[in-house]
């Protein structure tokens, strides 16, 4: 049988309290308060650390070591935790569709959650862009969520998720209803998490979606984004910043691990705090 989840953690970690019932205000209020809570970042591909998707890995990552994750991370946990709910959910696989409209692989992972007959997309492990609420499965509809305007075209078989950026809407990603397979989310996993040159390999990505406003970062470049507002950017010059933004905007409790201080470093065009140096 399935291991059951650890609820009261998963609550205390997102700020939860209140209806149990497997209503959609229930899934609003649970898909707002994970991203604004739980980070998404990719330091244990970056560091070369294994991503294990197992229930008990993934409590001691994202709730009792106050870590985030990546996708696959982000909606295995939230899936477990609605299944225990009694909410009728499965994973999707997606293709990432942002800056490559012609990817083929099979790169994200998302959720149909149906409530009572009615089918959602839920997914909190899209970085900057991750849905605040689920959004329903209906074709050229604008949704609103706390964050940005999105909408989900074609469908039969294939549904494409766009947000509206400007005035501009631009796909995300593109997906089937078809569930996905355990070994499928596995190989999906271990390729994005260990594949030389992939973004969850190659560079920092951090996100957090409190009330409001988003949080990114890229590397060393760190971005806030007001829902209402122009957004304001800067760039992280020294390793002593990118920790306090890590930990302090982002509520990170970094891995005690000796590969860390290296892959950070790697992320500076010159070494950390060391003055341009004059030619002899």
């Amino acid at each position: 049988m399935p291991e059951k989840v650890n609820l009261k953690g998963y609550f205390d970690r997102i700020g939860f309290a209140g209806s149990i019932a497997p209503t959609l205000a229930t899934l609003e209020t649970l898909h707002a308060l994970h991203p604004a809570a739980i980070p998404f970042e990719n330091i244990s591909p970056l560091i070369g650390e294994p991503v294990p998707l197992d229930q008990p890995s993934l409590e001691k990552k994202l709730l009792s070591d106050r870590r985030g994750g990546y996708c696959f991370e982000h909606n295995l946990l939230f899936m477990r935790v609605l299944q225990d709910l009694d909410y009728t959910v499965r994973p999707l696989l997606a293709r990432g569709l942002m800056n490559n409209p012609d990817n083929q692989k099979l790169t994200h992972l998302l959720l149909l959650v149906d409530i009572n007959g009615q089918n959602y997309i839920a997914d909190v492990g899209h970085g900057g862009l991750t849905l605040t609420a689920p959004l329903r499965l209906r074709a050229d509809v604008e949704q609103t969520t706390p964050h940005e305007t999105f909408r989900l075209v074609g469908g039969d078989p294939d549904w494409t998720l766009e947000a509206r950026l400007g005035d501009a809407w631009e796909p995300i990603h593109a997906f089937t209803l078809d569930p996905a397979e355990d070994g499928a989310i596995e190989a999906a996993n271990e390729m994005m998490a260990h594949t030389p040159g992939t973004s969850m390999v190659s560079n920092l990505r951090v996100a957090l979606s409190p009330p409001g406003r988003r949080l990114k970062l890229l590397n060393t470049g760190f971005t806030i984004k007001p829902v209402d507002g122009e957004k304001e950017q800067r760039e992280i010059t020294s390793m002593e910043a990118l920790r306090s933004v890590l930990t302090t905007e982002f509520g990170l409790v970094l891995p005690n691990d000796e590969r860390l201080e290296p892959a950070l470093s790697r992320l500076f065009p010159l070494p950390p705090d060391l003055p341009d140096q004059a030619p002899v």
